[in-house]
C-alpha cells in the first residue's frame, strides 16, 4: 500500500472531530462513526472470529461510533448476496453477541444495521431462489415493468414484524443501537421514493402512506425495546437507479418526509450522500443531513467521500482514491450542520484512521483500490 505525504495536508484544527457527543442515552467519546459497508465475510450468515476482530480493531483504533455491516432481518426475502450475516437464527446472533463483547472490551461503542435488500436482492444468489423478491410495487427500475407482483398487505405487515424482532434481537445481543437501513433503494426505501412506489391504498400515495411502513417499524421497535435504546434510520436522496434522484424535491417536502419518522420515534438521521460537501437544494450550502438536523432538531449524521478524493462509485471501475483533506468536513461541523461523520473506506482498509487524524499522523493516509473490498484489515 502506497503512502502519502501531501493529499491529506489539512490547514484547521480537527479537534472539534474529537469532542464528545450523545445521541439521547448513548454517549460517544468523539463524533467519528464507522458506516456501514458491506463485507460479506459471514460464510452461513454468520459473524466469525475474524468478523469480531475486524470490528474490535475499530473500536482500539478510537472510532466513537461503529456501524456495522448490513445484516438481514430474515433468511429468505431478504438475503440476495452470499455470505452476508443474519441476526435471527441462533447461531447468527451468538455470533454477533461476541463482536458487540470484543466492541465493548476495547472501549468501544456499536450498533448493528438491519438491511433488506428488497428489490436488488438477486434471487438466484439466494438460498431460496423460487421465492420472489420484494418491492413496494414490484419495480426495480422506474422506467421498465414491474419484475414482481407489488407487496401484499400480509407480506407488508410480516416484513414490518421482521424488522421488529431484528432490532429486538439486536439490543439483547449487547448492541449500544440498532440502524435501519432506508436508502439506496433497497426495501423500505422502496416505499419512500414515489417513483418506485406506485400503490394506491394506505402505503403509498403522499408523504405519509410512503413512510408509513417505515414509521411503523420504529414506532413497533420502540414500543419492544424501550426509551434508552436509541434507533437511527439511513435514507438517501440518490437511489442505485439514478445518481441524481431527489426523492423530495424541497425542504418543505423532506420535512414531510421526515416528520412521521421523527414522531414515531427516531433518535437520529443518517443522511447519505456520495459527496458530503454538496448542498441538498438550491439557495443554502447544507448538505442533506444539515437540512435534517434543520427540520427535525434530531441529531443528524452524515457521510459521502471523506477523507478520500473519489466517491465510492468510481471504486469499482478501478480507480485509485488519494487521501483528502478534511477542512471543509471541519469546517462544516463547527458551525453547526450536522452532529456526526460516517466514514466508510478509509476505515475500511485502517483501522487506526481516526487515531492517525487524531495525532496529525497524516503522512501514514493510504490511498484506497478495489483490492481493499477483498481483505478485512
Amino acid at each position: 500500500m502506497t503512502f502519502l505525504l501531501t493529499g491529506a495536508a489539512m490547514s484547521k484544527s480537527v479537534d472539534f472531530l474529537f469532542t464528545p457527543f450523545r445521541i439521547g442515552t448513548l454517549a460517544l467519546k468523539n463524533r467519528i462513526v464507522m458506516a456501514p459497508m458491506t463485507r460479506s465475510f459471514s460464510p452461513g450468515n454468520v459473524p466469525g472470529d475474524d468478523v469480531a476482530a475486524y470490528y474490535r480493531r475499530r473500536a482500539e483504533g478510537g472510532v466513537g461510533l461503529i456501524l456495522s455491516e448490513g445484516v438481514h432481518p430474515n433468511t429468505t426475502t431478504a438475503d440476495g448476496t452470499p455470505n452476508v450475516p443474519e441476526i435471527v437464527t441462533p447461531a447468527a446472533k451468538e455470533g454477533w453477541r461476541k463482536v458487540a463483547a470484543g466492541v465493548k472490551a476495547a472501549g468501544g461503542v456499536m450498533g448493528l444495521q438491519i438491511w433488506h435488500e428488497g428489490p436488488y436482492r438477486n434471487p438466484a444468489k439466494s438460498p431460496h431462489p423460487d421465492i420472489p423478491s420484494w418491492s413496494a410495487s414490484g419495480l426495480k427500475v422506474p422506467e421498465k415493468p414491474p419484475l414482481w407482483a407489488p407487496m401484499t398487505e400480509a407480506e407488508i405487515e410480516t416484513a414490518i414484524e421482521e424488522f421488529v424482532a431484528a432490532a429486538v434481537a439486536t439490543k439483547e445481543a449487547g448492541f449500544d443501537c440498532a440502524e435501519f437501513h432506508g436508502a439506496h433503494s433497497y426495501l423500505i426505501d422502496s416505499f419512500f421514493w414515489d417513483m418506485t412506489n406506485r400503490r394506491g391504498d394506505k402505503w403509498g400515495g403522499g408523504w405519509e402512506g410512503r413512510t408509513r411502513m417505515a414509521a411503523e417499524i420504529i414506532r413497533r421497535t420502540r414500543r419492544k425495546v424501550g426509551a434508552a435504546f436509541p434507533l437511527l434510520i439511513r435514507i438517501s436522496q440518490w437511489k442505485q437507479q439514478d445518481f441524481a434522484a431527489r426523492a423530495a424535491a424541497t425542504p418543505q417536502e423532506f420535512e414531510k418526509w421526515l416528520a412521521p419518522l421523527v414522531d414515531a420515534g427516531i433518535d437520529a438521521v443518517h443522511c447519505s450522500q456520495r459527496r458530503f460537501w454538496e448542498p441538498a437544494f438550491e439557495g443554502s450550502d447544507l448538505n442533506v443531513a444539515g437540512w435534517a438536523k434543520k427540520l427535525t432538531g434530531k441529531p443528524t449524521i452524515s457521510v459521502g467521500s471523506v477523507g478520500l478524493s473519489g466517491e465510492f462509485t468510481a471504486t469499482y471501475g478501478g480507480e485509485v482514491s488519494k487521501p483528502a483533506s478534511l477542512d471543509r468536513l471541519v469546517e462544516m461541523m463547527e458551525r453547526g450542520d450536522f452532529d456526526l461523520i460516517a466514514v466508510g473506506r478509509a476505515l475500511l482498509q485502517d483501522p487506526q484512521w481516526a487515531e492517525k487524524i487524531r495525532t496529525g499522523r497524516t503522512n501514514e493516509l493510504k490511498e484506497f483500490s478495489k483490492d481493499a473490498l477483498g481483505v478485512l484489515y
